[in-house]
């Protein structure tokens, strides 16, 4: 259900997002693109991936193949640590998380995971480079979209890609 303003403004990049990675997927990648759905939940709801809270923020789940928001904590989470609630920045996690779900689809998650077992004392710089390039996943669905008009756009883009990253949200729920 897209009934809110933020719900339609987060519906309205999911389905951008998805029909760019049916795109983009085959053409850079070779690789079909399988679609995903996003789950609105509040407070907390049980995942492939166990329970979660508002306190996780937006995630994808490997696991249900599914990406899930809790909105009040978007809402907060933007207030916090961009200063404002923008669209843009709403857009920017959708397709940050939608990059986890193309590191699925491609088999990337799988090969971190691998590469983790293997070798714990770097299992962090397996998954920095992992939220690294969710980033650009999210980066190249923005630059395609030629959202980026004027200098304010772009520092917009950025406040979100430096406020919103899994490893901020880490340090302020966890820290």
């Amino acid at each position: 259900a897209c009934s809110s303003e933020q719900e339609q403004v987060v519906c309205g990049a999911v389905q951008d997002v998805n029909d760019f990675w049916e795109d983009a997927l085959p053409t850079f990648f070779d690789t079909a693109y399988q679609p995903t759905k996003t789950v609105f939940f509040s407070g907390a709801t049980s995942t492939g991936c166990g329970q979660a809270s508002s306190q996780t923020g937006p995630f994808y789940c490997p696991n249900d193949n599914l990406v899930y928001f809790d909105l009040d904590f978007l809402v907060a989470l933007e207030q916090q640590l961009i200063g404002a609630s923008t669209d843009l920045a709403q857009q920017y996690i959708v397709a940050h998380e939608y990059g986890h779900h193309v590191q699925n689809v491609l088999g990337t998650n799988a090969q971190v995971q691998q590469a983790q077992q293997n070798d714990p004392s770097r299992a962090n710089q397996y998954s920095v480079a992992l939220e690294l390039q969710a980033d650009c996943f999210a980066g190249a669905w923005v630059g395609a979209r030629d959202v980026l008009d004027n200098p304010a756009e772009l520092d917009e883009a950025i406040k979100a890609a430096e406020g919103v990253g899994d490893d901020r949200i880490q340090q302020r729920s966890q820290g």
